[in-house]
């Protein structure tokens, strides 16, 4: 067997189906056209219907098969709905990444309900109910690959964590939970946590030079992190390679976290 057909045998995505969620911008674009470019089909889930007919496009001039869903996530009803209509373009997904999410930080003192319930909507309930729809299928099928996007913020409080901390921490629990329930069936369920990376959703931070600097010098590698290097971590977690691993999560942060 040549090198070139034993890495296709471990990583490629060649026949498989993708979900991703919030893959039109930031760490979600990255991860999206990873698993296209490595074989998937890839159905990318956001709000904003512009910058999901461009990325499309633009996979599409890679050779790859793309598709896009226009929902609204936030909203029980709305999560159902994208749900069914992202099966219209390839069938049911082998693969589940949810980075869509939201970044509200007001100090603790001031987070009230709204926030509150806007933060677990979008970053806790939408990833649950994605996962009680397309899990149990791939438990069926005997293959499955379920991938959430968390954060720091999920394994210690700073810069006030407040709601969004929570939610990253239960969806890390949600991970753990699914492997669980699925992993005995071939579906594997792990988290990808990123360092900081120069996002939309991280426009308060990105816009201060002085705080992006000191978080470049907090990592080991002397640098923030870029959508790209998440490209690795998400297709071996959605191929056939990381099959023994399930119910982790794994840092994809330049060493932050360790630093």
């Amino acid at each position: 067997m040549t090198s070139q057909a034993y890495l296709s045998e471990l990583f490629s995505l060649e026949g498989r189906v993708a979900v991703v969620t919030g893959g039109s911008s930031g760490i979600g674009r990255g991860i999206t056209e990873a698993l296209a470019r490595a074989g998937a089909s890839v159905v990318v889930v956001a709000r904003r219907k512009a910058e999901l007919a461009t990325t499309v496009g633009e996979l599409e001039e890679h050779g790859c098969r793309a598709a896009w869903v226009s929902a609204d996530l936030s909203t029980r009803d709305g999560v159902r709905a994208a749900a069914e209509e992202a099966v219209e373009a390839f069938g049911e997904p082998d693969i589940l990444v949810n980075c869509a999410g939201i970044n509200l930080r007001p100090p603790m003192s001031e987070l009230g309900e709204d926030v509150w319930d806007t933060t677990m909507a979008l970053n806790l309930d939408a990833p649950h109910l994605l996962g009680q729809r397309f899990g149990p299928g791939m438990a069926e099928r005997g293959f499955g690959r379920i991938i959430h996007i968390t954060s720091q913020q999920a394994h210690r409080a700073f810069v006030h964590s407040g709601a969004y901390g929570v939610s990253k921490g239960a969806l890390e629990s949600l991970a753990r939970s699914q492997a669980e329930a699925w992993s005995p069936h071939g579906v594997t369920c792990n988290t990808l946590v990123p360092g900081f990376v120069m996002t939309p959703l991280n426009t308060r931070l990105s816009s201060d030079p002085e705080k992006v600097a000191a978080l470049a010098a907090r990592t080991m590698v002397g640098r923030n992190g870029l959508a790209e290097d998440f490209a690795g971590a998400a297709v071996f977690l959605a191929s056939r390679a990381s099959g023994y691993v399930t119910g982790q999560s794994i840092f994809v942060d330049g060493g932050f976290s360790v630093h």
